[in-house]
């Protein structure tokens, strides 16, 4: 049985490499099931003000031609192209540059079976999912998506995506002690979402692939296999 390939999408301030680092024990845990291909955002982030948390997102080993400047999404404000999850804006910039990102690789590196995003990452798989059954994408065909310490955009020109119950399978995943998304946040991105399943475990703003998870994630994927 071939294994279900997933387009992974990496937090703000990482990158496709790092988080491919990042997730190296997921893709032990779930080898025979998941083929993860990574992909990297179209905008870069500024270091300046923020180079000690970029080197701690950012620590992986560098790869011949990769690419390890911190990325982004979108930037809540504007102004400073920065992003917090926190941030109440009317107006963001770079996501329709994400978007045709995700349909370029789409085009050159699909199908995909599903979709698999990270903090920022999986605030924005629920904003491709939403395009994706508005049919407003046409390319896109996931199957489910895991969303791990996802939230919903605090961004106004974003609450469209959240108008309707989004019907795709989705496993949802985060951390009682996730201190840069609260689970409380990640919770009321289950409301966006028609039958969410969820892993809840006991740590913080990572993505969790110890064994005792790997039963969770295993029924929940079997029946796309």
């Amino acid at each position: 049985m071939a294994p279900l390939r997933v387009l992974c999408i990496h937090g703000y301030r990482q990158n496709g490499s790092s988080f491919r680092e990042k997730t190296g024990a997921l893709r032990k845990l779930l080898k025979k099931q998941l083929e993860l291909v990574y992909i990297t955002a179209p905008l870069t982030v500024r270091t300046a003000a923020t180079d000690e948390v970029s080197n701690l997102e950012n620590n992986s080993v560098p790869t011949a031609g990769g690419d390890e400047e911190p990325r982004g999404w979108w930037f809540s404000d504007i102004q400073a192209r920065s992003f917090s999850a926190q941030q109440q804006c009317e107006r963001s910039s770079g996501l329709d540059d994400s978007i045709s990102a995700v349909r370029e690789a789409v085009k050159t590196q699909g199908p995909f079976d599903g979709v698999l995003g990270f903090s920022q990452g999986a605030a924005f798989v629920a904003m491709l999912c939403s395009l994706q059954e508005q049919k407003l994408e046409l390319e896109f065909n996931f199957r489910f998506a895991i969303l791990v310490a996802g939230f919903r955009s605090a961004c106004e020109e974003h609450q469209k995506f959240y108008e309707v119950p989004l019907q795709i399978p989705s496993l949802h995943v985060f951390g009682l002690e996730d201190r840069v998304i609260p689970d409380s946040m990640s919770r009321d991105l289950l409301l966006c979402f028609q039958d969410p399943q969820v892993l809840i475990h006991p740590g913080g703003h990572f993505v969790p692939a110890a064994a005792a998870h790997r039963q969770m994630y295993q029924d929940f994927l079997k029946r796309f296999q």
